[in-house]
């Protein structure tokens, strides 16, 4: 996991191939004007999902990770109280790995809560289980989806 501001994107870049294409969309000067929305950058290995959605309470979210995809979560409005644990960690699975929909949940409690707000991002490899949108207000923020591998 990595939390940084966007103005030091330039320093992740050569972590993954997708990196470059990704924080490209993120510094875009009308990101905050998007409609809520999935944004393709470059076909299925890396694209975008706007969204502005309440926030909930620690006590109603689960712990969700992924395998075939890396999240660089960004937050343009409001606080995103976000969770996080190694996902090797995690004893509580709720149900197997949906491979379809690239999610497993866990009922853990995470080791760390980053505040995340307007500038902030969060990178979530494969093996980071992460909680977000836990907020009491609304979060606009942006997800860019990286394929782990060369083909998801």
């Amino acid at each position: 996991m990595i939390l940084d501001v966007l103005e030091n994107a330039h320093r992740y870049a050569a972590l993954n191939q997708g990196f470059a294409k990704a924080f490209a969309f993120l510094l875009r000067p009308d990101l905050t004007e998007l409609p809520v929305g999935k944004y393709e950058i470059d076909g299925e290995r890396v694209y975008a999902m706007v969204s502005k959605d309440a926030g909930q309470k620690r006590a109603d979210a689960l712990l969700e990770a992924h395998e075939q995809y890396i999240d660089i979560q960004l937050i343009l409005a409001g606080t995103d109280d976000i969770g996080w644990k190694p996902k090797s960690l995690c004893q509580l699975p709720t149900g197997a790995y949906d491979r379809k929909t690239d999610l497993q949940f866990f009922a853990d409690t995470p080791n760390t809560w980053l505040a995340m707000q307007s500038g902030a991002f969060a990178i979530f490899f494969p093996e980071d289980a992460h909680m977000p949108l836990i907020s009491s207000g609304l979060i606009h923020k942006v997800v860019v989806k990286i394929a782990a591998r060369e083909h998801p």
